[in-house]
């Protein structure tokens, strides 16, 4: 799973936007199934007052914190696909960040596979027919249900 997390300034976007930043972070990862993208939106308060947002040391209403772990697929140390990876990410954010006037930073992270699990279950290997089912339901789906919907005709 690509787990992205948006740390914001309490009001910064709609929830409109939040949906539309959370189709966008999606696309970036055609490969996966979806429901392995998860956007989180974490705001915090910016008023000058009473600021839990801070940059610099300063309160700062127009700044964008985000912070992606990557589980289903990891780079190793191949820098010409990461710097691809943050080219295609930075374009779909762009809208909402650049072509907004707000100031962002991304971190993304690899993370260890084999410590994550969907439902309990431990995900397909990449590119495996098991991941392809798991695409195409969209969902985790165990080793018992795979068989049960081969039986019915349904992969």
């Amino acid at each position: 799973m690509p787990l992205h997390r948006f740390f914001i300034p309490k009001g910064l976007y709609t929830a409109s936007d939040k949906a539309a930043i959370a189709r966008a972070v999606t696309e970036v990862y055609k490969i996966l199934p979806k429901f392995y993208v998860v956007v989180l939106f974490i705001e915090l308060d910016a008023d000058p007052e009473n600021s839990n947002f801070f940059v610099g040391g300063e309160p700062n209403a127009r700044f964008v914190r985000i912070a992606v772990e990557h589980y289903a697929r990891n780079f190793g140390d191949d820098d010409q696909r990461k710097r691809m990876f943050m080219d295609r990410y930075e374009a779909a954010l762009e809208p909402f960040t650049k072509g907004r006037g707000i100031d962002w930073e991304v971190q993304v992270s690899d993370a260890d596979r084999v410590l994550w699990n969907e439902n309990g279950v431990a995900p397909p290997v990449p590119g495996s027919e098991g991941e392809k089912i798991w695409k195409q339901e969209n969902r985790a789906v165990s080793a018992e249900e795979m068989e049960a919907l081969k039986a019915q005709g349904r992969l």
